[in-house]
């Protein structure tokens, strides 16, 4: 049962099986399992009816929808009592006419529900876990309970960054495994054809945009508020015309106000280039087949790296300096993905662009940094990362400090940290109690 909350991590699947990473189809019998996770499901779109599903349907025998079996549960926020996952068991088996067949599970993020919800509910089976963004560099947010933890039998990722390999359920032993650039990209040009007949007939094949601006809509995220995103568009857009570009295409993200759109044509007037906004429902990386630009410009978007590494397009960023500073907490899923972008990408707004990034280096320079910044987030899960994090640190943290915390770094005693606060704290009462607390219940277990 492959289960998929969005028309991307469908797709990212159907590469995978197509690619043999499931095995030959006669092998299984294979289910699409289609989780609306959106606030309101019922005013929005489930992947299995978006244009392009035709072409991945051939892949499954049947497709089922999550939304309907739980209702009227949100798949985002149920999950089985404990003493009921059998039951719910035989429930699903029941409906889906499963019988007593051993059952494989092939999900989303497992950190968190509907993946977490199937995975108590199916407890013996195993688990192949899937992430189709730059997130799977980085380390696991929350803990997974070992009854979990050892039924994952890998971790299925696209290999945007050629080297660099993913810190997702390390600390569990669990391997990654790379999902083929060209099955992926093979599958999204196959749903994308209907996107790509909606682009030609909304731009005209004359002075098509040469640049591309993508929207994430940070605000949403609490990162940055509603104006300071607007104006990070807006220095995209500045940054595109720097570079020599006269016609723009701006992908706000689906949820991004109309102001948008307003304030990058004000800006556009005034810099005397034209701006075209793309409202409608089409995938990014459509939009880099169809239009091949010169250059796309994001803040941290995953799609920046689907960019360079499937379409060999010249990539830039702006704003992540703002965004390092103000992501928070440290163990942000996030701020891997934002490392990875501010390290590999030209500045567009003070470096050259234009030019054809060369990743084939780029895992080998990129690990020692992802290891430490996953180190900070979540020492205690990666504690035999700590010598290296150290001997990094104290050769690089002079130039690479805009990825740390000084805070951080004082309360883990890493270089770069404060030897009068780290002292402080071991001195704070509360410190104190508490470990003389920890100490007492070892000592009570050892007795």
């Amino acid at each position: 049962m492959f289960f998929s909350a969005t028309q991307y991590a469908a797709a990212t699947v159907t590469a995978a099986l197509r690619a043999g990473l499931f095995g030959p189809r006669a092998a299984h019998r294979r289910i699409l399992v289609v989780s609306n996770v959106a606030a309101i499901p019922e005013v929005s779109t489930p992947l299995d009816r978006m244009a392009g599903f035709e072409k991945l349907r051939p892949e499954f025998d049947e497709v089922r929808s999550w939304n309907e079996f739980i209702s009227p549960h949100h798949p985002v926020g149920w999950s089985p009592r404990l003493q009921d996952a059998g039951l719910w068991e035989k429930a699903v088996r029941l409906a889906w006419n499963l019988g007593d067949a051993p059952v494989e599970i092939a999900c989303e993020s497992i950190q968190a529900n509907p993946s977490r919800a199937v995975a108590e509910i199916f407890s013996d089976s195993p688990i192949h876990v899937y992430a189709d963004g730059l997130m799977s560099y980085g380390p696991t947010r929350n803990r997974i309970p070992h009854h979990m933890s050892s039924r994952i039998a890998r971790v299925l990722h696209l290999d945007l960054i050629p080297g660099l390999r993913p810190m997702l359920l390390a600390e569990y032993g669990v391997q990654p495994e790379a999902v083929p650039n060209a099955a992926i990209v093979g599958v999204l040009a196959q749903i994308g054809a209907d996107g790509a007949e909606l682009l030609a007939r909304r731009l005209p094949e004359r002075d098509r945009p040469t640049a591309v601006l993508l929207g994430q809509y940070l605000s949403a995220i609490e990162l940055i508020t509603q104006d300071e995103e607007e104006q990070l568009h807006v220095r995209m857009l500045r940054a595109a015309a720097r570079a020599g570009h006269t016609d723009i295409l701006f992908k706000p993200h689906p949820s991004a106000p109309v102001a948008y759109s307003t304030s990058l044509e004000a800006a556009a007037a005034e810099l005397g280039v034209r701006v075209t906004v793309l409202s409608e429902p089409v995938l990014a990386e459509t939009v880099f087949a169809f239009l091949k630009p010169q250059l796309v410009i994001g803040c941290f978007s995953t799609a920046l790296m689907t960019a360079a590494a499937f379409y060999g397009i010249p990539v830039a960023r702006v704003g992540t300096e703002m965004l390092l500073d103000r992501i928070t907490p440290y163990e942000n899923s996030n701020r891997v993905p934002l490392t990875v972008i501010d390290a590999v990408l030209p500045d567009a707004e003070h470096e050259s662009v234009g030019e054809p990034l060369d990743l084939s280096a780029a895992g080998a320079a990129l690990g020692p940094l992802v290891r430490a910044v996953g180190y900070c987030m979540q020492s205690r899960k990666h504690p035999d990362l700590r010598t290296e994090t150290i001997a990094w640190l104290t050769g690089h943290l002079a130039t690479h400090g805009r990825y740390f915390k000084k805070r951080r770094l004082t309360t883990l005693r890493l270089p770069g940290g404060s030897p009068v606060r780290a002292e402080a704290l071991r001195r704070h009462p509360a410190v104190r109690r508490a470990v003389r607390q920890l100490r007492a219940t070892a000592a009570a277990r050892q007795g």
